[in-house]
């Protein structure tokens, strides 16, 4: 006998898929993020640009930006990103470290940091890295997503930059 599919046993057999990535013109420079949403059909894009940051700044606010996109939380996500230092942080524990320690040493991005991990707990997440500028069409349009909007003329602050550079 075959079980009638109800929306919510479609949506039980879905999965979150985020791919994420960021661009910095110069390194500090213009920057933007790129970040595509897939869930079963839908889809959803995200990007802003920045006048002044760095690329890694860009590449956690682009993963932070997708989570605080999320209405629903206690879900499970896979990030796909092209940001080993994103990934190596939080899949090899580093951020906790960081977190416990204060981030002794001068660990950079502690803003954004703090503000993902304190986001990442509402979220069942893992992180996978992809190859970047090579043929996951999802992360190729990230990509896409934030070098147009670093090039944009509307660029917005990134303060937690620019208010604590020297």
């Amino acid at each position: 006998m075959k079980e009638k599919q109800t929306e919510h046993s479609k949506a039980v057999g879905h999965h979150l898929k985020i791919y994420t990535d960021g661009s910095s013109r110069g390194n500090p420079g213009p920057g933007g993020y790129g970040a595509v949403l897939l869930w079963g059909e839908a889809k959803k894009e995200l990007s802003a640009g920045y006048r002044l940051t760095t690329n890694n700044r860009m590449e956690l606010m682009a993963v932070i930006a997708a989570l605080e996109s999320l209405k629903k939380r206690q879900i499970s996500a896979t990030i796909y990103t092209d940001s080993q230092y994103v990934v190596n942080s939080v899949e090899k524990k580093w951020l906790d470290n960081w977190v416990k320690t204060d981030f002794k040493g001068g660990k950079k991005n502690k803003d954004l940091w703090l503000h993902f991990h304190n986001l990442s707990k509402q979220f069942k997440l893992r992180f996978v890295w992809v190859k970047g500028h090579a043929d996951n069409a999802w992360n190729n349009r990230c990509d896409e997503l934030a070098t147009t909007a670093a090039d944009s003329s509307n660029l917005l602050v990134d303060s937690g930059y620019e208010d604590t550079r020297d």
